[in-house]
């Protein structure tokens, strides 16, 4: 059997919401065996963040080590890494490993407003991952952070982005969800060709691991083989649906929906 596989290095998320629960889920839905190595492990449910409690370097290492040596991966994705000493040693394991089709989620801030990446790490983060990277997936103020730039226009955007692409990574996808407008579009450039996908906006609060939920699956379409631009349509149609079709659990910011896609596929309403 070929079986397209997926890693996620990212924290957990106690809640299920986000971290490394979403990245597996995701993972799961569009036909991914997943894999996982855990940076962090995080006390957190939709009203916040209440700990966390980082695994030591040595500790990650062995994870990844234990994928590369064995099972090896069609694509990866990172997520919490809140530190650069973190960043430093899952950027020289990828490196070693080869590892395929990287897509970086540079988390910096969570919904509830705890600071997930040490303001030390942003350079770090710049020089040694983003280079190796596919895709790179900053919302609004984590690119304003990379690019040390206001963002406020399309323009702006682009600039951006292609800031981002001169960094070395091979793509970008500049989200829009922070944007106070009735249509949220998400810009792709790979260095060549830039690509707006426009939806309206959902009202709803219940948004917590839309970013880590986004990116895992663009590296689920990447392990699958599909090209760059088409990984990105598909993952944007993924968590439309998952946002689209709230579960409504928790007081705070609640879970998407990882079920709502392949419902929609099926024909059964989420």
């Amino acid at each position: 059997m070929n079986v397209s596989k997926a890693l996620t290095i990212a924290g957990s998320d106690s809640g299920g919401g986000a971290g490394i629960q979403a990245d597996l889920k995701t993972f799961q839905e569009l036909g991914v065996y997943g894999m996982s190595a855990l940076t962090a492990v995080t006390a957190q449910n939709t009203l916040g963040v209440q700990g966390v409690y980082p695994v030591s370097i040595e500790g990650i290492n062995d994870q990844i080590d234990a994928i590369g040596q064995d099972l090896g991966t069609n694509a990866v994705k990172t997520g919490m890494l809140h530190s650069s000493e973190v960043i430093e040693a899952v950027s020289e394991k990828i490196m070693e490993y080869q590892f395929p089709n990287l897509v970086v989620d540079p988390v910096m801030v969570a919904k509830g407003g705890a600071k997930l990446l040490q303001d030390e790490a942003v350079e770090t983060l710049v020089n040694r991952l983003i280079p190796l990277a596919a895709v790179v997936t900053p919302n609004l103020p984590e690119a304003e952070i990379i690019t040390n730039r206001k963002i406020q226009s399309l323009d702006d955007k682009k600039e951006a982005a292609r800031q981002i692409i001169e960094s070395g990574a091979v793509s970008v996808v500049m989200k829009g969800g922070h944007e106070e407008t009735a249509e949220v579009t998400d810009l792709f450039y790979d260095g060549e060709t830039f690509l707006e996908l426009t939806s309206p906006r959902i009202n709803t609060r219940h948004t917590h691991g839309t970013g880590c939920t986004f990116s895992s699956a663009i590296a689920a379409e990447l392990a699958r083989g599909n090209d760059l631009d088409k990984a990105v349509i598909q993952a944007k149609s993924f968590i439309r649906a998952a946002i689209e079709h709230p579960l409504e659990i928790g007081a705070g910011h609640g879970p998407t929906n990882h079920w709502a896609y392949k419902q929609q596929i099926r024909g059964v309403q989420p």
